[in-house]
C-alpha cells in the first residue's frame, strides 16, 4: 500500500467518525421514536458534578446512541447482516421458526429488581387477603413468548429462567390465589396466541385464558360464538420488530366484540367519558396495539349496567388490555390500575372505591422488570 493509499484511508475513516458525529450533533433532537415506540434520550447538563461523578459522559454516550444520524437505517442494515450470516439471534431476540421474533430477556429473571418485585408482590398480598379473601384476589403473572412458543426457538436456546421465576412467584403467594395462564397457553402453543412482532399476547391467547378464569370463578363462561371476531389491521409491526429495523412478516390484531353488546362508558384519568373500550384512529398510527383503550392511563374506569354489585381494581400492565374487555358483563366497575403512572396512594384509591374483586395482571418480563411497582404497598 502507497503512502498516499494509507493518507486516504485515514482520512476516509475520519470523515465517518466525526462526520456522523458532527451530522448527530447538528440535526435536531427527535423526542420520540415512532419505530420503537420509546423516548429517547436527549442531550444531558453539562455540570462539574455531572462531569466530575460521570454521569454526564454515561448519558452522553447514550444520547449518541439514541439520536445517532440515519440511526433506523444502521440499525436494519446490521440485523440484515446477520440474517445473512445465518445468526440465530440479534439484539437479545431471536429470529424463531413462522417468522417469529421471539425476545429472549436474558438476565431478566434473576436481576436485583426482579428479585425484589417477587417480595413486594408477597407483602401486597399479606396486606389485602383479608380486605378480599382468597377468592376474590387473583394474581396472574403471564408466561412471554419464549416459554410458551418453545418448538419454534433455533436449536442450543435455554428458556428456562422465566418458569423458575414464575413458580417463585406462585409459591410466595396465599394458596388459591395465584392463577396459572401458563398452564392455559401451552395448551394452546400450536395456534397464533403471540404477535410475532410485537411482545403482546393476541386476543385469543386473552380469551382462553380468560374462559379458564371465568370457569374458576364462577361465571358465565363465554364461547367464541358469542362474539363477532373482527380482524381489524393485517398491517401491525411491533415493538420488537423495531428493535431490529428489519421488514418481517406482519401481524394481524383481533377484537372480540360481543354480539348482545351492553352499554358502558369508560373514563381514563378523569377525561369526558367516551362509550367504547377500542381506539380506532390507533389503527392509523404505528402503535396499533393502542386499539386497546388507546394505550396506557394512569386509572381507566369502566361503568356497566351488569348489576352484579361487584366492582373490581385491576393492576395491570398492557396484557391487561386485550383481557379486561371480557370482564364487561361480571362487573358493575372495573379500575385499570397502572402503577408505573398513577402517583397517589394506592391504599387510599382501594379505601374509597368499595372493590369486590381485584386483580393483578402483567406479563412475566413486564412485572420483573417494573421498577416502580413497589408503589402498591402504600
Amino acid at each position: 500500500m502507497t503512502r498516499r493509499q494509507s493518507i486516504n484511508i485515514i482520512v476516509l475513516f475520519c470523515i465517518l467518525i466525526f462526520g456522523f458525529t458532527a451530522a448527530t450533533l447538528a440535526k435536531p433532537e427527535t423526542k420520540h421514536s415512532e419505530t420503537e415506540n420509546r423516548d429517547l434520550a436527549t442531550m444531558p447538563k453539562l455540570n462539574v458534578e455531572t462531569l466530575l461523578n460521570g454521569e454526564f459522559e454515561a448519558d452522553y454516550e447514550t444520547y449518541l446512541t439514541d439520536q445517532f444520524f440515519l440511526r433506523d437505517g444502521w440499525i436494519g442494515l446490521k440485523t440484515a447482516v446477520e440474517r445473512l450470516l445465518q445468526k440465530s439471534e440479534s439484539k437479545d431476540i431471536y429470529f424463531a421458526d413462522d417468522d417469529y421474533l421471539i425476545e429472549k430477556h436474558t438476565g431478566t429473571f434473576t436481576s436485583d429488581t426482579a428479585v425484589l418485585n417477587v417480595r413486594v408482590l408477597r407483602q401486597f398480598a399479606q396486606m389485602y387477603e383479608e380486605k378480599f379473601g382468597k377468592a376474590h384476589m387473583t394474581f396472574m403473572v403471564v408466561p412471554n413468548a419464549v416459554d410458551i412458543l418453545r418448538d419454534k426457538l433455533p436449536p442450543y436456546a435455554a428458556p428456562y429462567d422465566e418458569e423458575d421465576y414464575l413458580e417463585q412467584i406462585s409459591e410466595t403467594l396465599p394458596e388459591g390465589t395465584w392463577f396459572d395462564a401458563g398452564a392455559v397457553l401451552r395448551e394452546h402453543a400450536d395456534e397464533e396466541i403471540y404477535y410475532r412482532t410485537d411482545h403482546h399476547w393476541k386476543t385469543l391467547a386473552a380469551f382462553y385464558v380468560y374462559q379458564e378464569w371465568a370457569r374458576r370463578q364462577g361465571y358465565a363462561v363465554p364461547s367464541e360464538e358469542d362474539f363477532d371476531i373482527e380482524t381489524v389491521t393485517e398491517e401491525f409491526e411491533g415493538t420488537v420488530q423495531s428493535k431490529l429495523g428489519i421488514e418481517t412478516r406482519l401481524d394481524s390484531i383481533e377484537l372480540y366484540l360481543p354480539k348482545d353488546d351492553s352499554l358502558y362508558t369508560v373514563e381514563k384519568d378523569g377525561a369526558e367519558p367516551v362509550y367504547r373500550v377500542y381506539d380506532y384512529s390507533a389503527l392509523d398510527t404505528k402503535s396499533k396495539y393502542n386499539v386497546f383503550f388507546g394505550g396506557n392511563y394512569a386509572l381507566a374506569k369502566i361503568s356497566t349496567h351488569s348489576g352484579t354489585g361487584r366492582r373490581i381494581l385491576v393492576i395491570k400492565d398492557s396484557y391487561a388490555h386485550c383481557f379486561v374487555p371480557f370482564l364487561i358483563p361480571e362487573f358493575d366497575e372495573i379500575d385499570m390500575l397502572d402503577i408505573r403512572y398513577y402517583n397517589q396512594k394506592l391504599s387510599d384509591l382501594v379505601a374509597e372505591n368499595g372493590y369486590t374483586d381485584l386483580l393483578f395482571l402483567y406479563n412475566a418480563a413486564g412485572f420483573a422488570e417494573d421498577t416502580a411497582l413497589g408503589r402498591i404497598v402504600y
